[in-house]
């Protein structure tokens, strides 16, 4: 992934084209982050003012799109869509089951804010919909709204504040690394002492 990102920062002409291509292949269920897509295409236009307009374009449209899809998806193949492994490595059925859930319980307030909720549950959510027949007019009507308020909300923020956090949590790195081997430490030494 390090990879596109660089090549998207070097050729910042076709980074709106490229991060919108990439987040429609996030709705496939490739594991394609949107925060990573909103994040890149901030910092990138801080750096480049003059491409911040296209850069959000790119990144809104993708994101709105690969919802889409994503609802296509769940409503066309239904539950046979954990026979492609992909969806099954990147969707558990639990997270399906949880969705359908919150949408009986919620309704569409349920995308507004699964927006904001990162890691494969808005694939999961938007996958249910589908699933679950929800009316696509008001599916889609809901989360333009719900993609309208995430995205210009998170694109404003990595514009702002993006590279100050990426050098934060650069240094940070090393301290949470360490605690990540204390931790590990602590259990396995704890097994150790239990058996």
């Amino acid at each position: 992934m390090e990879e596109i990102l660089g090549y998207i920062a070097g050729n910042i002409e076709l980074a709106p084209y490229l991060i919108f291509g990439l987040l429609l292949l996030a709705g496939l269920c490739i594991p394609i982050p949107e925060d990573g897509m909103l994040l890149t295409s901030g910092i990138l236009a801080s750096l480049h003012p003059d491409n911040a307009i296209p850069l959000f374009i790119g990144v809104y449209a993708g994101a709105y799109f690969s919802d889409l899809i994503a609802y296509w998806m769940g409503r066309r193949f239904g539950p046979g869509l954990w026979k492609i492994k992909l969806v099954e490595k990147t969707i558990s059925m639990d997270k399906i089951h949880l969705m359908h859930q919150y949408f009986e319980k919620y309704g569409v307030i349920t995308l507004i804010f699964g927006r904001f909720v990162p890691f494969g549950f808005r694939n999961a959510m938007f996958i249910s919909a589908g699933l679950s027949r929800m009316n696509f007019i008001k599916f889609a009507a809901a989360d333009l709204l719900a993609c309208t308020i995430s995205t210009l909300f998170f694109f404003n923020l990595y514009y702002h504040l993006g590279r100050p956090v990426i050098e934060y949590v650069k240094q940070s790195n090393y301290i949470i690394g360490a605690l990540v081997l204390i931790v590990i430490l602590a259990i396995y030494i704890s097994k150790r002492r239990s058996k």
